[in-house]
């Protein structure tokens, strides 16, 4: 472990002791000391930011040369008493968009599982042409969920929140603050005007709510053609054998094609997606699915083996499903990021990607958690929460790296541009998996070749700037879930 210790600066590291440094300067952990001050938190996102953060290089207040001695050091972490700004504000790169952190590993953790407060109830949040007026349209229904309980149903619209109308500046506080019950007032959607109604439904967040990411799972038979479609939301390691199930179906059902349905997934982890791709393309585990680029210290600590990820031919359970495909139709908006960004791009060198709908987020950066255990390089492991500062239960998902394909491309930060453009409609957002639903019915169409007399022309468009699934502890986060070991 010594090794490992090599990487810090040394300058933050006193702060762990209780006592004072070489130097003489006093700890300002030190009970002892009257002008005592807990910076447990702050010089642990420092030092953890300065070994892998991906823009460490671009963020000056992470320079290595940074400081002259433990005493700058120490009145640098005093200027920012509060934990979060000093985080965003201070150490991240600005062109970051995805860094996130919460004062509670423990629900980091469980956030990264699929386990959160919820009612069950996805939506999008739209703004009015006018104003900063807001309103919501329901995207789809968690099953098993206090929202599957309650009429409230996909293409829905609301307006308004405990009797108040939905602003830019209110429904962070209405929709996500620490109120587990509140009531939404519905609205009524008529061509490209919205008017309120006087239905409303009460709804309650759920302790340890656990959502199944894949919401549908069906094999079509158009004209003969057997079409697997796959609606799914997360990338979730917890349910990856529920996904190779859902491929064994679709591989005994006889499917010859497949609609990937991400238009709502913001991501997860990795080894999921590689799972994912695997199943799609095929067990070859000689062709490289993704390759990571982190920074500097780390690239060249990481073996070949840490660094490439291969197609796999197992879950690590159970032997994959796989649909040998040379062709998949991708639903995609830019609710769709990272991980499933990362199926896409990292299928692109072996597999046509035909992408119908909307050009994506453009999150090609994975995330690792880092937690307040110095001995472990900071990386939270599940045996070591005895060994965590127990001073300290900030948890950190910075961004560390980039992935790239086979062919090295990796430079979507603007988004993967669609092939078929078309977006939601709110007049017409139809069923998921219904074969008449827009976006599936486009797939269809390019499946088979039969173009009939549907129209495909948008009245409303759901352009939403934030939703449920964005403003979750979780957001858009695509992390890595293998273990990582530094060589030096």
């Amino acid at each position: 472990m010594k090794k490992l210790l090599y990487l810090f600066v040394g300058l933050g590291l006193f702060l762990v002791s209780c006592k004072s440094d070489d130097n003489g300067i006093d700890n300002p952990n030190d009970p002892n000391n009257p002008t005592s001050e807990n910076l447990d938190a702050q010089a642990f996102m420092w030092n953890a930011l300065n070994l892998w953060y991906f823009w460490q290089a671009d963020v000056d207040d992470l320079a290595d040369d940074r400081f002259a001695n433990d005493q700058e050091f120490t009145e640098f972490l005093q200027q920012h008493p509060n934990p979060s700004d000093f985080y965003f504000n201070t150490l991240l790169f600005s062109e970051d968009r995805f860094s996130f952190l919460n004062e509670d590993y423990e629900e980091l953790v469980n956030n990264l599982s699929g386990v959160s407060k919820s009612n069950g109830l996805e939506f999008g949040l739209v703004r009015f042409s006018e104003g900063n007026g807001l309103f919501g349209y329901v995207q789809y229904i968690v099953p098993n969920s206090n929202a599957s309980t309650t009429e409230i149903k996909r293409g829905d619209i609301f307006t308004r929140v405990d009797g108040t109308a939905l602003t830019t500046d209110n429904y962070v506080s209405l929709l996500f603050g620490d109120n587990d019950t509140y009531t939404l007032g519905m609205a009524d959607i008529n061509g490209t005007q919205i008017t309120d109604n006087d239905t409303e439904i009460e709804l309650t967040k759920i302790a340890n709510q656990v959502e199944d990411p894949i919401l549908v799972a069906e094999t079509l038979d158009i004209n003969g053609t057997k079409i697997a479609y796959l609606m799914y939301n997360r990338f979730l390691s917890s349910f990856n054998e529920e996904l190779n199930a859902a491929f064994g179906q679709f591989v005994a059902d006889g499917a010859t094609e497949l609609v990937l349905d991400m238009r709502y997934n913001p991501g997860g982890s990795v080894n999921t997606s590689r799972l994912l791709a695997s199943m799609i393309y095929g067990t070859n585990t000689n062709d490289l699915y993704i390759r990571q680029r982190w920074n500097s210290k780390i690239q060249g600590q990481l073996s070949n083996e840490q660094l490439e990820d291969y197609f796999a031919s197992s879950t690590g359970s159970t032997a994959i499903n796989t649909l040998n495909l040379s062709t998949v139709y991708v639903l995609a908006t830019n609710s769709s990021a990272s991980a499933s960004e990362l199926v896409m791009n990292g299928l692109e060198p072996y597999v046509d990607v035909v992408h119908i709908g909307e050009t994506t987020r453009g999150k090609n950066e994975f995330s690792i958690t880092l937690v307040d255990d110095v001995d472990n390089a900071y990386i939270y492991s599940s045996d070591r929460e005895n060994q965590i500062n127990p001073d300290n239960s900030w948890g950190i998902q910075p961004l560390v790296g980039r992935n790239e394909n086979a062919d090295g491309f990796f430079d979507y930060t603007d988004g993967l541009a669609p092939d078929i453009m078309l977006e939601e409609d709110l007049e017409n957002l139809g069923v998921l998996g219904d074969p008449t639903e827009p976006l599936l019915a486009r797939a269809i169409e390019e499946i088979t070749g039969m173009t009939g007399k549907k129209s495909y022309s948008v009245q409303m468009p759901a352009k939403a700037f934030t939703g449920s699934r964005i403003e979750t502890p979780l957001r858009d986060n695509m992390f890595l879930d293998k273990p990582l070991h530094l060589n030096r």
